[in-house]
């Protein structure tokens, strides 16, 4: 079973469940409960040999450092150890040095070696700018935390569309006010003077970082497997939980706290921006019984984004708005305006739009709009992780952490489809 048809039967049988629950059909809603249950199971297993098979098809051979002690000749010692300056080895030897040192494994001198170097030189380069560096952190291999955020974008397309930065510590960016007057540049002849543009106005996204931590729980039993097995598992994991928090915080992020507020700082998400604007220029509101979605509502809601920003556009919702509200639009003249088109980075198209399955998204809302040019996220800190054994129950807690913020740049970038009823009380 592929990951693509693991999803494929998880969401038919979820339809199906949320059928059987509006139907008032409660036994049978369990049942189809406990099979998808059984489903995720069974995917988790047939994950974890699918790894192990992996590994034994291609383990890798790490090659030894050489001239224990000594600098060679174009070199760095490395802690008494040397090395040649192949990074490619290096690389290598930290991936493993990580993986054994996460399952409690015996390191040899090289591997602990280029493990304290590779996050001392992680702690110093983030000790001026943040204070969450723990020395029980331990910074994931490049490869392996690359592989993490791809994974993230595969699990939740908001995430891969995004034009994400990494830099360390706060990060202000300038952007021009939307409010602002500015006109474009005219045309002059020689004697005339260029006239003074005093409308234009500009303000700060300061990205400074919110702590987002999402942990995995593996038996010790679990911890036997192979090396290549692990960093499998772990980064698939470790990227769905991740995943699953930032993508939220890009769609309803409550942002930074104010006094009177008990919740942690997020992101601010691109629904909250939206909902706190004046008279919410940038909402359509739908009922299903008097003011559907329909043709109408869906033109209504292109002609809210600014021009500029449709290139490159998405429409964001779930699998049951998908094919129970979008698939289903036909236009005046009774042709279909949903395209089924799985080429297209999602599931299909809309007004030319792809339109892709995004979990985070409200159920029973529409997110329209272009991520990559109205919003804006930065990991201020990148992943590493912690680890937590429990003796008594013989288990391990490993947790992926990283400081990462977002903002919207212009909510014209943004349209949100959304209930009457559910607006009327946000």
């Amino acid at each position: 079973m592929t990951h693509e048809q693991y999803l494929e039967k998880r969401n038919a049988l979820f339809a199906e469940a949320q059928v059987l629950l509006d139907e008032g059909k409660l036994d049978e809603a369990k049942a189809k409960e406990q099979e998808i249950k059984d489903l995720d199971a069974k995917y988790d297993e047939i994950a974890k040999a699918r790894a192990n098979m992996q590994a034994l098809n291609a383990n890798p051979v790490v090659k030894p450092l050489d001239n224990l002690g000594t600098n060679v000749s174009g070199g760095t010692s490395l802690g008494g150890v040397a090395t040649n300056h192949n990074v490619t080895d290096e690389k290598e030897v930290y991936r493993v040095a990580f993986a054994k040192a996460m399952l409690g494994q015996r390191l040899t001198a090289e591997e602990r070696a280029v493990l304290d170097k590779v996050n001392d030189d992680f702690r110093r380069s983030n000790e001026a700018v943040m204070q969450t560096t723990s020395e029980a952190a331990l910074l994931i291999p490049e490869t392996i935390r690359d592989g993490i955020w791809r994974e993230m974008g595969e699990l939740h397309p908001i995430l891969a569309d995004l034009e994400m930065t990494f830099v360390p510590g706060d990060f202000t960016i300038i952007k021009e006010n939307e409010d602002s007057l500015a006109t474009d540049a005219a045309a002059y002849d020689e004697a005339d003077e260029v006239e003074d543009d005093d409308t234009v106005s500009f303000g700060e996204i300061n990205l400074t970082g919110c702590e987002l931590a999402k942990a995995v729980t593996v038996s010790w039993k679990a911890k036997k497997m192979t090396i290549d097995a692990f960093l499998t598992y772990i980064t698939t994991k470790i990227a769905e939980k991740m995943g699953n928090a930032l993508a939220k915080w890009v769609v309803s992020g409550r942002g930074k706290p104010g006094a009177n507020d008990n919740f942690k700082a997020e992101a601010y998400g691109i629904r909250t921006r939206i909902l706190a604007e004046t008279n919410t220029p940038q909402v359509l509101t739908y009922d299903d019984t008097t003011d559907p979605i329909n043709y109408t509502k869906m033109t209504a809601a292109m002609a809210k984004m600014k021009s500029g920003y449709y290139k490159g556009a998405a429409i964001y919702a779930t699998n049951d708005m998908i094919w129970n509200k979008l698939a289903n639009i036909v236009d005046n003249e009774g042709r279909p305006m949903f395209v089924p088109d799985v080429t297209s980075g999602g599931v299909g198209r809309f007004f030319g739009l792809p339109v892709k399955e995004e979990d985070a998204v409200l159920v029973g809302e529409i997110l329209i709009g272009n991520v990559a040019k109205g919003y804006v996220m930065n990991a201020n800190e990148n992943i590493s992780m912690y680890q937590e054994d429990h003796v008594k129950a013989r288990k391990t807690d490993y947790m992926g952490y990283a400081i990462v913020d977002g903002d919207v740049l212009t909510t014209k970038a943004f349209v949100l489809i959304k209930e009457a009823e559910a607006a009327s009380s946000s």
